[in-house]
Protein backbone atom coordinates (compact mmCIF):
# COMPACT_ATOMS: atom_id res chain seq x y z
CA UNK A 1 0.00 0.00 0.00
CA UNK A 2 1.01 3.65 -0.22
CA UNK A 3 2.34 5.34 2.74
CA UNK A 4 0.23 7.74 4.15
CA UNK A 5 2.19 8.16 7.06
CA UNK A 6 2.96 11.86 6.27
CA UNK A 7 -0.43 13.22 6.04
CA UNK A 8 -3.42 14.79 7.98
CA UNK A 9 -6.17 13.18 8.67
CA UNK A 10 -9.00 15.63 7.40
CA UNK A 11 -12.86 15.68 5.84
CA UNK A 12 -13.20 13.52 3.08
CA UNK A 13 -15.88 12.60 1.43
CA UNK A 14 -17.44 11.02 -1.92
CA UNK A 15 -20.30 10.31 -4.56
CA UNK A 16 -20.36 7.55 -6.50
CA UNK A 17 -23.35 6.52 -9.00
CA UNK A 18 -24.16 2.82 -10.64
CA UNK A 19 -26.94 2.25 -13.24
CA UNK A 20 -28.93 -1.07 -13.11
CA UNK A 21 -31.23 -1.38 -16.65
CA UNK A 22 -34.36 -3.39 -16.12
CA UNK A 23 -35.87 -4.61 -19.25
CA UNK A 24 -39.91 -4.18 -18.38
CA UNK A 25 -42.23 -1.97 -16.40
CA UNK A 26 -43.38 -5.10 -14.71
CA UNK A 27 -39.87 -5.18 -12.90
CA UNK A 28 -40.09 -1.85 -11.63
CA UNK A 29 -43.48 -2.24 -10.70
CA UNK A 30 -42.23 -5.75 -9.18
CA UNK A 31 -39.21 -3.38 -7.23
CA UNK A 32 -41.87 -0.57 -6.23
CA UNK A 33 -44.76 -2.99 -4.41
CA UNK A 34 -42.17 -4.88 -2.97
CA UNK A 35 -43.49 -8.27 -4.76
CA UNK A 36 -40.09 -9.88 -5.58
CA UNK A 37 -40.23 -13.18 -4.87
CA UNK A 38 -36.54 -12.58 -2.92
CA UNK A 39 -37.22 -9.69 -0.86
CA UNK A 40 -37.46 -5.90 -0.94
CA UNK A 41 -34.73 -5.35 -3.36
CA UNK A 42 -34.45 -1.64 -2.36
CA UNK A 43 -33.92 -2.68 1.29
CA UNK A 44 -31.82 -6.13 0.59
CA UNK A 45 -29.48 -3.90 -1.82
CA UNK A 46 -28.86 -1.13 0.82
CA UNK A 47 -27.53 -3.20 3.62
CA UNK A 48 -25.29 -5.35 1.42
CA UNK A 49 -24.10 -1.61 0.10
CA UNK A 50 -23.27 -0.97 3.49
CA UNK A 51 -21.46 -3.68 4.43
CA UNK A 52 -19.44 -3.56 1.05
CA UNK A 53 -18.15 0.29 1.82
CA UNK A 54 -16.79 -0.87 6.02
CA UNK A 55 -15.67 -4.01 3.39
CA UNK A 56 -13.29 -2.06 0.60
CA UNK A 57 -9.83 -2.79 2.05
CA UNK A 58 -10.60 -6.53 2.35
CA UNK A 59 -11.10 -7.10 -1.27
CA UNK A 60 -9.04 -4.35 -2.59
CA UNK A 61 -5.99 -4.74 -2.04
CA UNK A 62 -4.34 -1.47 -2.13
CA UNK A 63 -7.24 0.02 -0.32
CA UNK A 64 -6.31 1.02 3.18
CA UNK A 65 -8.88 0.24 6.49
CA UNK A 66 -10.46 3.00 7.20
CA UNK A 67 -13.00 4.80 9.77
CA UNK A 68 -16.33 5.04 7.83
CA UNK A 69 -18.69 7.76 9.50
CA UNK A 70 -21.35 8.44 7.42
CA UNK A 71 -22.79 5.73 4.46
CA UNK A 72 -25.83 7.28 2.59
CA UNK A 73 -27.56 5.26 -0.07
CA UNK A 74 -30.40 5.37 -2.47
CA UNK A 75 -32.20 4.64 -5.12
CA UNK A 76 -34.12 6.49 -8.18
CA UNK A 77 -35.80 5.79 -10.47
CA UNK A 78 -35.94 6.99 -14.02
CA UNK A 79 -38.18 4.84 -16.52
CA UNK A 80 -36.27 1.38 -16.91
CA UNK A 81 -33.99 2.53 -15.26
CA UNK A 82 -32.42 2.77 -11.59
CA UNK A 83 -30.04 5.01 -10.50
CA UNK A 84 -28.17 4.06 -7.34
CA UNK A 85 -25.91 6.74 -5.09
CA UNK A 86 -23.37 6.05 -2.71
CA UNK A 87 -21.87 8.83 -0.63
CA UNK A 88 -19.59 8.48 2.09
CA UNK A 89 -18.34 10.04 4.49
CA UNK A 90 -14.55 9.63 6.99
CA UNK A 91 -11.86 12.09 8.65
CA UNK A 92 -8.69 10.27 7.88
CA UNK A 93 -5.76 10.71 5.34
CA UNK A 94 -7.03 9.21 2.40
CA UNK A 95 -9.84 9.37 0.45
CA UNK A 96 -12.81 7.15 0.27
CA UNK A 97 -13.77 7.27 -3.70
CA UNK A 98 -13.20 3.14 -4.30
CA UNK A 99 -15.20 2.73 -0.87
CA UNK A 100 -17.84 5.11 -2.63
CA UNK A 101 -17.65 2.89 -5.96
CA UNK A 102 -17.57 -0.45 -4.43
CA UNK A 103 -20.67 0.07 -2.71
CA UNK A 104 -22.33 1.14 -5.70
CA UNK A 105 -21.23 -1.79 -7.73
CA UNK A 106 -22.76 -4.49 -4.81
CA UNK A 107 -25.59 -2.27 -4.23
CA UNK A 108 -25.96 -3.11 -7.96
CA UNK A 109 -25.21 -6.78 -8.05
CA UNK A 110 -27.12 -7.19 -5.29
CA UNK A 111 -30.22 -5.67 -7.30
CA UNK A 112 -28.81 -8.16 -10.47
CA UNK A 113 -29.45 -10.78 -8.53
CA UNK A 114 -32.60 -10.44 -6.86
CA UNK A 115 -33.94 -9.77 -9.74
CA UNK A 116 -32.66 -12.15 -12.36
CA UNK A 117 -35.18 -14.88 -11.99
CA UNK A 118 -38.04 -12.62 -13.05
CA UNK A 119 -36.06 -10.54 -15.39
CA UNK A 120 -33.24 -11.84 -17.98
CA UNK A 121 -32.58 -8.84 -19.40
CA UNK A 122 -31.03 -6.81 -16.52
CA UNK A 123 -28.10 -4.71 -17.02
CA UNK A 124 -25.56 -2.57 -14.98
CA UNK A 125 -24.09 0.00 -17.22
CA UNK A 126 -22.52 2.30 -15.33
CA UNK A 127 -20.27 2.53 -12.25
CA UNK A 128 -18.87 5.95 -11.71
CA UNK A 129 -17.44 8.50 -9.60
CA UNK A 130 -19.46 11.61 -9.19
CA UNK A 131 -17.58 13.78 -6.97
CA UNK A 132 -14.98 13.61 -4.22
CA UNK A 133 -13.65 16.17 -1.93
CA UNK A 134 -10.88 16.77 0.99
CA UNK A 135 -7.39 16.10 1.20
CA UNK A 136 -4.91 18.54 0.01
CA UNK A 137 -5.72 18.36 -3.87
CA UNK A 138 -8.83 20.37 -3.08
CA UNK A 139 -6.72 23.20 -1.14
CA UNK A 140 -7.29 26.68 -3.25
CA UNK A 141 -3.88 28.25 -2.05
CA UNK A 142 -2.96 30.82 -4.96
CA UNK A 143 0.35 33.14 -5.74
CA UNK A 144 3.06 30.82 -5.17
CA UNK A 145 5.62 32.49 -7.51
CA UNK A 146 4.96 36.20 -5.76
CA UNK A 147 5.38 34.53 -2.31
CA UNK A 148 9.12 35.80 -1.70
CA UNK A 149 10.85 32.92 0.33
CA UNK A 150 13.96 32.60 2.21
CA UNK A 151 15.09 29.50 3.98
CA UNK A 152 16.98 30.23 6.75
CA UNK A 153 19.40 27.43 8.94
CA UNK A 154 20.42 28.62 12.59
CA UNK A 155 23.34 26.45 13.24
CA UNK A 156 27.03 27.40 14.06
CA UNK A 157 28.33 24.22 12.62
CA UNK A 158 26.52 24.91 8.95
CA UNK A 159 27.58 28.32 9.08
CA UNK A 160 30.77 27.37 9.76
CA UNK A 161 31.10 25.12 6.66
CA UNK A 162 31.68 22.25 9.47
CA UNK A 163 28.59 20.27 8.69
CA UNK A 164 26.48 19.95 5.24
CA UNK A 165 23.11 21.85 4.99
CA UNK A 166 20.82 18.66 4.76
CA UNK A 167 17.97 20.59 6.70
CA UNK A 168 18.24 23.35 3.99
CA UNK A 169 18.21 20.89 1.00
CA UNK A 170 15.18 19.08 2.38
CA UNK A 171 12.93 22.11 3.24
CA UNK A 172 13.92 23.68 -0.72
CA UNK A 173 12.51 20.27 -2.12
CA UNK A 174 9.73 20.52 -0.49
CA UNK A 175 8.93 23.97 -1.07
CA UNK A 176 9.62 23.01 -4.78
CA UNK A 177 6.80 20.66 -4.90
CA UNK A 178 4.54 23.64 -4.02
CA UNK A 179 6.24 25.62 -7.11
CA UNK A 180 8.06 27.44 -4.49
CA UNK A 181 11.86 27.92 -5.41
CA UNK A 182 13.22 30.26 -2.59
CA UNK A 183 15.14 33.49 -3.39
CA UNK A 184 17.65 33.00 -0.25
CA UNK A 185 18.77 30.07 1.73
CA UNK A 186 21.31 31.10 3.69
CA UNK A 187 23.04 29.70 7.03
CA UNK A 188 23.43 31.88 9.99
CA UNK A 189 25.00 31.18 13.50
CA UNK A 190 22.83 30.27 16.74
CA UNK A 191 23.17 33.52 17.86
CA UNK A 192 20.40 35.61 19.25
CA UNK A 193 21.70 39.54 17.45
CA UNK A 194 22.20 37.27 14.27
CA UNK A 195 18.89 35.73 13.86
CA UNK A 196 17.09 39.15 14.73
CA UNK A 197 18.99 41.10 12.28
CA UNK A 198 18.03 38.50 9.65
CA UNK A 199 14.81 39.00 10.24
CA UNK A 200 14.60 42.34 9.62
CA UNK A 201 16.48 42.14 6.92
CA UNK A 202 14.05 39.75 5.19
CA UNK A 203 11.44 41.93 6.06
CA UNK A 204 13.06 45.01 4.76
CA UNK A 205 14.18 43.44 1.33
CA UNK A 206 10.39 42.20 1.02
CA UNK A 207 10.21 38.76 1.53
CA UNK A 208 6.70 37.22 2.33
CA UNK A 209 7.52 34.16 3.76
CA UNK A 210 10.25 32.96 6.26
CA UNK A 211 11.75 29.88 7.52
CA UNK A 212 13.87 29.11 9.99
CA UNK A 213 14.83 25.84 11.03
CA UNK A 214 17.18 25.24 14.05
CA UNK A 215 17.22 26.74 17.79
CA UNK A 216 13.91 25.62 18.72
CA UNK A 217 14.81 22.76 21.63
CA UNK A 218 15.99 23.41 24.97
CA UNK A 219 19.49 23.69 24.21
CA UNK A 220 21.58 26.69 25.76
CA UNK A 221 22.30 27.40 22.25
CA UNK A 222 18.66 26.85 21.20
CA UNK A 223 17.90 31.21 20.91
CA UNK A 224 15.69 31.00 17.80
CA UNK A 225 11.86 31.40 19.21
CA UNK A 226 13.78 34.05 21.85
CA UNK A 227 14.92 35.84 19.40
CA UNK A 228 11.83 36.16 16.38
CA UNK A 229 8.94 36.23 19.17
CA UNK A 230 9.71 39.61 20.25
CA UNK A 231 9.32 40.87 16.51
CA UNK A 232 6.48 39.30 15.85
CA UNK A 233 3.49 41.95 14.80
CA UNK A 234 0.60 38.85 15.09
CA UNK A 235 1.92 35.62 16.32
CA UNK A 236 -0.59 32.95 14.74
CA UNK A 237 -0.33 30.42 17.61
CA UNK A 238 -2.40 27.50 15.83
CA UNK A 239 0.10 27.19 13.42
CA UNK A 240 3.07 25.64 15.39
CA UNK A 241 0.29 23.92 17.24
CA UNK A 242 -0.64 22.13 14.62
CA UNK A 243 3.26 21.23 14.03
CA UNK A 244 3.34 20.08 16.86
CA UNK A 245 0.57 18.10 17.28
CA UNK A 246 1.01 16.42 14.08
CA UNK A 247 4.96 15.93 15.50
CA UNK A 248 4.05 14.24 18.73
CA UNK A 249 2.24 11.26 16.76
CA UNK A 250 5.18 10.77 15.44
CA UNK A 251 7.92 11.14 17.70
CA UNK A 252 7.37 12.09 21.23
CA UNK A 253 10.15 15.04 21.95
CA UNK A 254 7.62 16.59 19.57
CA UNK A 255 6.23 18.45 22.80
CA UNK A 256 9.46 20.05 23.74
CA UNK A 257 9.55 22.30 20.33
CA UNK A 258 9.31 25.71 21.26
CA UNK A 259 8.91 26.93 17.47
CA UNK A 260 6.51 30.55 16.83
CA UNK A 261 4.68 31.20 13.83
CA UNK A 262 3.56 34.99 13.06
CA UNK A 263 3.44 38.05 11.12
CA UNK A 264 6.30 40.81 10.94
CA UNK A 265 4.17 42.96 8.99
CA UNK A 266 3.06 41.20 6.08
CA UNK A 267 6.32 38.56 5.92
CA UNK A 268 4.95 35.08 7.77
CA UNK A 269 8.09 33.79 9.54
CA UNK A 270 7.64 30.20 11.22
CA UNK A 271 10.61 28.19 13.13
CA UNK A 272 11.17 24.50 12.62
CA UNK A 273 13.18 21.97 14.14
CA UNK A 274 16.92 22.13 12.75
CA UNK A 275 17.02 17.87 12.00
CA UNK A 276 15.97 17.22 8.31
CA UNK A 277 12.85 14.81 9.59
CA UNK A 278 11.77 17.26 11.66
CA UNK A 279 11.76 20.13 9.55
CA UNK A 280 10.33 18.08 6.44
CA UNK A 281 7.67 16.47 9.32
CA UNK A 282 6.44 20.55 10.17
CA UNK A 283 6.35 21.31 6.24
CA UNK A 284 3.59 18.38 5.81
CA UNK A 285 1.93 19.30 9.32
CA UNK A 286 1.96 23.02 7.17
CA UNK A 287 1.91 22.97 3.49
CA UNK A 288 0.09 23.75 1.35
CA UNK A 289 -2.60 24.39 3.67
CA UNK A 290 -0.75 27.33 4.83
CA UNK A 291 -0.28 29.14 1.67
CA UNK A 292 -3.90 30.69 2.12
CA UNK A 293 -2.73 33.30 3.91
CA UNK A 294 -1.22 34.88 0.95
CA UNK A 295 -4.00 33.94 -1.37
CA UNK A 296 -5.98 35.98 1.89
CA UNK A 297 -3.88 39.07 2.05
CA UNK A 298 -3.96 39.18 -1.71
CA UNK A 299 -7.61 39.25 -1.67
CA UNK A 300 -7.54 41.82 0.95
CA UNK A 301 -4.92 44.20 -1.19
CA UNK A 302 -7.55 43.50 -3.99
CA UNK A 303 -10.35 45.35 -2.41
Amino acid sequence: MVNITHKSPSLRQAIATAVLKVSAQETIDAIVQRKVPKGDVFEFSRAAGLLAVKKTSDVIPDCHPLPVEYTSITHRIEGLTVIINVEVHTIYKTGVEVEAMHGASVVALTMYDMLKPIDKGIEISTIRLEEKKGGKSDLKYAFPKTVKTAVIICSDSVAAGINDDFTGERMEKKLLNYQIEPALRQAIPDDFSAIQAKVKELSASGFRLALFAGGTGLGPRDLTPDAIAPLLDREVPGIMETARNYGQQRMPYAMLSRGVAGFIGDMLVLTLPGSPRGAEETMDALFPQLLHVFKVAEGERHN
